[in-house]
């Protein structure tokens, strides 16, 4: 870190670098909760638009929200073999439901309130839904159940990092009730695509679409479903998950229906959802050694507007002029700013590059009385003259421009570090400098966990797209016949 720049450069230290762009454009902070964040205005304004979309995305595919209680009884978890032991060492348990003032002073639990039985904190909600669904399914007339719900869960994580990986996040998880698995695994892939698409619209973040291996399954479920992203150093960031959950909590929690021919099975389920963690990927994707960029779909201030002034008069003149910029603006549904502090024009560029806004729109004494701004964008190029007259127009067309820009760029950082080793080596070779690596691979769980013991390079997925490709291939570690096209790399 120089003593002008407080954020690192990424070929320094890239984590520190995470740590700073963060930091340095305030959207969030650790709280007095080892593990847990706080997430400022500024981050929290990124995840509302976020949010927003994705919203609007689930109920034009059929789906409703509703809420369910932050707390489960443990005995709920233990009725999905698979799912406790997948979750039994991230959960936070309550055990009673008061405190008193201990003899030393403060406060303990008051042994009277004991619970009679343990209540885990929400760490994903399939057995609290299951557990209700079992109440309002009795019919093939009651499906599907296409139910969202937005939420914060806790995992009580021992590794942190802000956004990546903390111990209670926010995020969105659907859960589905079906009557055919047809019905189900087409909802899984749909979901999906809903993911892989606003990723690409709203993030500028290209993505691969693939399965996971039995070992990186969602716990419970018969399949997973992914999509996976590239950061600047070549890792990957698992970006969404969309399960095929098969009838394993319908039979958990006895969830039957009365088929149109009057018999009675067991209803077929699947789950999905994305998480804060999106606003982690969206900072190690884009950003760059100044700070924070952002796609303008989800920044919070899209275009902030900078006045210039030497004399009281020109601050008069210019701010008058900066109200009409605004006023121009703002009915055109952008997300302007008006910066008129009283400090130096360089220290508010400097601050709004850090916090990533898009456009920046310069209005000095010379721009009033030639009826125009100067725009300088976030993701650089020349600065250019934009008139007042059009200027909603010219400014949409300048930030869709921004907004596939940034796509293409991390589109090209995709495919160019996307390689095909011919062997187990030359990956192992290569991995250090990042990349996902696609290979023939033999399914084998032993071999998997090898390389990444070896490596610490996991299976990220088996592509949707490309499958093909593994008939004939021998796999680059065994030499035996190839079942899928793998892409290995280190993950966040």
């Amino acid at each position: 870190m120089s003593q002008d720049s407080p954020v690192t450069s990424r070929a320094t230290d890239y984590s520190q670098w995470y740590l700073d762009v963060i930091s340095a454009a305030g959207l969030a902070d650790y709280s007095p909760v080892k593990g847990a964040m706080v997430i400022r205005p500024h981050g929290y304004a990124m995840w509302e638009h976020m949010r927003d979309d994705l919203d609007r995305r689930f109920k034009d595919t059929g789906h409703v929200n509703a809420y369910f209680p932050l707390f489960i009884p443990v005995s709920f978890l233990s009725k999905e073999a698979e799912h406790v032991e997948g979750f039994a060492k991230e959960c936070a348990v309550v055990t009673h439901h008061r405190l008193r003032a201990a003899e030393g002073g403060g406060v303990e639990p008051d042994p009277a309130s004991k619970l009679e039985e343990p209540l885990v904190v929400r760490p994903t909600s399939e057995t609290i839904i299951w557990h209700m669904y079992g109440q309002w399914i009795q019919s093939y007339r009651d499906l599907p159940i296409l139910i969202n719900q937005w939420a914060n869960v806790v995992r009580w994580e021992m590794k942190t990092r802000l956004f990546l990986r903390t111990s209670e996040f926010l995020w969105q998880e659907g859960h589905t009730a079906h009557a055919t698995s047809a019905e189900a695994v087409e909802e899984t892939k749909k979901m999906l695509g809903v993911y892989a698409d606003f990723a690409k619209d709203m993030l500028a973040l290209p993505v691969v679409p693939g399965v996971k291996s039995a070992s990186e399954r969602f716990a419970g479920a018969l399949e997973t479903f992914c999509i996976e992203a590239m950061m600047q150093n070549g890792w990957a960031l698992q970006a969404g998950t969309s399960h095929f959950l098969g009838q394993n909590f319908a039979k958990a929690f006895d969830v039957t229906f009365q088929t149109q021919e009057g018999t009675r099975e067991h209803v077929w389920a699947t789950s999905w959802g994305v998480s804060t963690r999106l606003i982690g990927a969206v900072i190690m994707a884009h950003s760059d050694d100044t700070g924070l960029v952002l796609p303008p779909t989800i920044a919070p201030v899209q275009v902030v507007v900078t006045p210039i002034w030497k004399s009281d008069a020109e601050k008069v003149d210019v701010l008058a002029f900066c109200a009409q910029v605004v006023a121009t603006l703002k009915p055109h549904g952008i997300r302007v700013k008006l910066d008129d502090r009283d400090m130096k024009p360089g220290a508010k560029y400097y601050e709004w590059e850090r916090k990533g806004v898009p456009l920046r729109l310069e209005v000095g004494p010379r721009d009033v009385k030639q009826g125009s701004v100067f725009a300088a964008s976030r993701t650089g190029g020349k600065k250019e003259s934009m008139a007042l007259e059009g200027l909603a127009a010219t400014v949409r067309a300048k930030l869709d421009t921004i907004q596939a820009d940034l796509y293409a760029r991390a589109l090209a950082h995709h495919e160019a570090r996307t390689f095909r080793p011919e062997s187990y080596a030359a990956m192992k070779d290569a991995l250090d400098g990042g990349g996902f690596f696609l290979v023939p691979w033999h399914d084998d769980a032993v071999a998997e966990a090898k390389i990444k013991e070896e490596t610490r390079a996991t299976i990220r997925c088996y592509p949707i797209d490309g499958q093909a490709e593994a008939a004939g291939r021998t796999c680059f570690y065994s030499g035996r016949p190839a079942t899928h096209m793998a892409i290995f790399a280190r993950a966040y």
